[in-house]
């Protein structure tokens, strides 16, 4: 168990630096060794919360990182840390404010990256949005269409546009949920996406084979980035991760090295159409 959260909220899409506590998301005691040297990494939502990890993680292994954010509050914030953070490492960041909910803007993300990068050899999907509701009726026609954009449609359209410039030996890694495995009363419509993007990672898995592309997914449990506070009310917030069996949530820097595995194939190269679901000792039947 770990000290109460405060309750709190914020406005979507939230910032990390407003968040109490602030998300371990720096990876700072993580140490590469050279497992993605020249890698070019394409992340969606990754200027916050397990997308900034990832890219940290990434940029300590060896790649070079372009990264795409939703930006909707103050100029730079945690997009400007998470791309000083990679340089840090010596390595190129290429932050890029981008809704990828349009079909137009997944396309544009992935071919300035790939054209500033040098091409592309990994690509996480891993934008999300969620708002939960108390009845199933409360769900909205648009919110349930900006849930499927932004969770489905987005890894869709990214992966497709970015077909282009993966070759034999490139891995995609989607984000998946618990809430994708089991459900959840609350977040129907964002199970739903979660649960849609575990099939789409089954069949672009058998799909890409032959390609030579690996396709895995994580599926995180409870992880304490902006998306809470920024889509959760305050008493919901301070009881965020309580229900896992370790009584807590994840932070982003638990989940980053699941990335990191899947995305290096002397680590992963027989793996595809695979899930790693860091859920906090929760068991699953089946």
């Amino acid at each position: 168990m770990t000290d109460p959260t405060p309750p709190q909220t914020q406005p979507y899409p939230g910032s990390e630096s407003r968040m109490e506590p602030e998300p371990r998301s720096r990876m700072e005691d993580y140490q590469g060794s050279g497992k993605l040297e020249g890698a070019k990494a394409l992340i969606t939502g990754g200027d916050s919360g397990i997308g900034r990890a990832v890219a940290i993680a990434f940029a300590k292994e060896g790649a070079d990182v372009a990264f795409a954010y939703l930006s909707e509050t103050e100029e730079g914030g945690d997009a400007a840390e998470t791309a000083a953070l990679v340089r840090a490492c010596g390595r190129i960041a290429l932050p890029m404010a981008a809704d990828l909910r349009r079909q137009e803007a997944c396309e544009e993300v992935v071919e300035k990256a790939a054209a500033e990068l040098g091409g592309l050899s990994v690509l996480v999907n891993n934008v999300a949005f969620q708002n939960p509701v108390d009845e199933f009726e409360e769900i909205t026609a648009e919110q349930l269409t900006r849930t499927f954009e932004t969770n489905v449609y987005s890894y869709f359209w990214a992966t497709k546009a970015a077909l282009t410039h993966l070759g034999d030996g490139a891995a995609i890694i989607n984000t998946s949920s618990i809430n994708g495995l089991r459900g959840n009363k609350s977040l129907i419509d964002y199970a739903a996406t979660k649960g849609a993007i575990l099939a789409l990672t089954y069949s672009l898995a058998q799909s890409l084979e032959p390609r030579g592309i690996r396709v895995n997914c994580v599926a995180p449990g409870p992880v304490w980035t902006p998306l809470i506070p920024a889509t959760m009310d305050a008493d919901a917030v301070a009881q965020f991760g309580e229900h896992a069996p370790m009584g807590r949530a994840a932070h982003p820097d638990e989940v980053a090295p699941s990335y990191v595995f899947f995305a290096s194939g002397r680590m992963s190269s027989y793996y595809s159409g695979e899930v790693l679901a860091p859920v906090g000792g929760e068991t699953l039947p089946g």
